[in-house]
């Protein structure tokens, strides 16, 4: 393990944290050998524990001789440990490291297929096109702490491995399976195992989401779509139950991280 003080903006190395947009990061190397970011020391701690694997790491300086830094390090194994003073390190990043003390680059997993994913789930959440990747790790750690068992992520949906999705997540891109879907956006598979679907949505005379029938189904997936226009036509014409949230007179919904939390918490498989 090599301890790399830098003084500058510069290098291919540290470029890693800096240099490349979220695109870059992820065809740095093919196929599956790409790079996303883990930010903080909870979020590296949960990726290591699920066998993600580290390249390089981007401390605070402070923390480089202190027990909290050797751990990470150590776990590490042999990789670059790239380390500067605080100012410097803001101007890498584009942000203050408080907290945040820790950056780890980490190579991407091996994409899943949907068939696992949903083998032994009983409640999965499917995003349709949802872009900011805040909105997305707020969905995956909603689904983590209130029992979703999976999702699936149609093909405009952003990457929940966004340096921004998986520190809202705390790591919990790292805990709840996860797939993507081809342009059938899920519905063949989903069917295939014995799903029913529920598309959250304002449409009259609609189911409300509290309906026992919903939760009462055994496997159920939960559509939730864009943060502007919601669901398209093409989810809420295929799907078996089309529920609202109900709310108070004068408002009509929720973001869709909100949306999914209630929606999760509400559908929840009782057994």
């Amino acid at each position: 393990m090599g301890i790399v003080e830098l003084k500058e903006i510069a290098g291919e190395g540290p470029g890693l944290f800096y240099h490349l947009t979220d695109a870059q990061l992820r065809s740095k190397q093919e196929p599956e050998k790409g790079i996303f970011i883990a930010e903080g020391p909870k979020v590296v701690h949960t990726a290591l524990d699920h066998g993600y694997l580290p390249v390089s790491l981007l401390m605070r300086k402070k923390f480089v001789d202190q027990p909290l830094g050797l751990e990470i390090m150590a776990r590490c194994g042999d990789i670059p440990v790239y380390t500067a003073e605080d100012d410097l390190l803001a101007d890498l990043t584009g942000f203050k490291l408080q907290r945040s003390w820790v950056l780890c680059a980490m190579r991407r997993p091996a994409a899943q297929n949907m068939a696992p994913v949903l083998q032994n789930a009983h409640r999965v959440a499917v995003l349709e096109g949802i872009t900011e990747p805040s909105n997305v790790g707020a969905i995956f750690r909603s689904a983590a702490a209130l029992g979703a068992d999976a999702i699936l992520l149609t093909p405009t949906c952003c990457d929940p491995l966004h340096r921004r999705s998986v520190r809202v997540c705390m790591g919990a891109v790292f805990t709840v399976p996860w797939a993507r879907t081809d342009e059938a956006l899920g519905f063949p598979e989903l069917q295939a195992q014995g799903f029913k679907t529920v598309g959250l949505a304002l449409r009259d005379n609609c189911f409300s989401l509290d309906d026992p029938a919903i939760a009462a189904e055994d496997r159920l997936a939960i559509y939730l779509g864009t943060e502007d226009t919601g669901l398209t036509a093409a989810v809420i014409d295929r799907c078996d139950y089309i529920a609202k949230i109900p709310m108070r007179e004068g408002i009509d919904s929720l973001n869709v991280a909100a949306a999914a939390a209630v929606a999760f918490w509400e559908l929840r498989s009782r057994k």
